[in-house]
């Protein structure tokens, strides 16, 4: 019988934990997701007037901030014999993450007089409840991004990465879907 040495059996439970962390994720935007979508047949007419106080234009080019983010989070987690180069992605990756919170609530600020109007409320609930969950995530991992690059460990990094190329993902969804349809 062979004995597995002990920083295996580590990384075995890490990513057990980086599995059940990612697919709650995926859980929990998705059930966000199928109530906007069933609200939306529901409300048809009233969504369709409240998404045209969306700001799809800015909504685009914050998509285009976080998947560089992305970018620079992967290589942040190729980059692992290159400390400074890593600690450079990182703080990128984090800076364009605030920089995505930022123009999010510049959005915000055009939106909300919107949702003050009893017809389209219950599409601004959602949509405030579906977009604001997504960028508690984005500003938390970013905020992560930089305590990591303080301290270079390559499994937080890969971690960090692999949480924030899944927030990617909920919005290449939650954009279509809400912007654009």
């Amino acid at each position: 019988m062979a004995v597995i040495p002990a920083t295996d059996e580590a990384d075995e439970g890490s990513d057990l934990l980086l599995w059940v962390l990612v697919w709650g994720e995926l859980a929990a935007f998705g059930i966000l997701l199928i109530g906007y979508l069933v609200m939306s047949m529901l409300h048809p007419e009233s969504f369709a007037l409240a998404k045209l106080h969306l700001t799809p234009r800015l909504a685009g080019f914050n998509t285009v901030v976080l998947l560089a983010s992305s970018w620079q989070a992967a290589l942040a987690a190729n980059s692992q014999d290159k400390p400074r180069r890593q600690r450079l992605s990182l703080l990128l990756a984090a800076a364009l993450g605030f920089l995505f919170v930022a123009l999010k609530f510049v959005e915000y600020s055009s939106e909300w007089t919107a949702a003050g109007d009893e017809n389209l409320q219950t599409f601004f609930e959602l949509y405030f409840l579906i977009t604001g969950f997504h960028l508690a995530h984005v500003a938390f991992v970013a905020a992560l991004f930089v305590l990591a690059a303080i301290r270079l460990e390559r499994s937080t990094i890969v971690i960090l990465t692999t949480v924030w190329h899944v927030i990617d993902i909920v919005w290449l969804v939650m954009f279509p879907l809400i912007y654009l349809s």
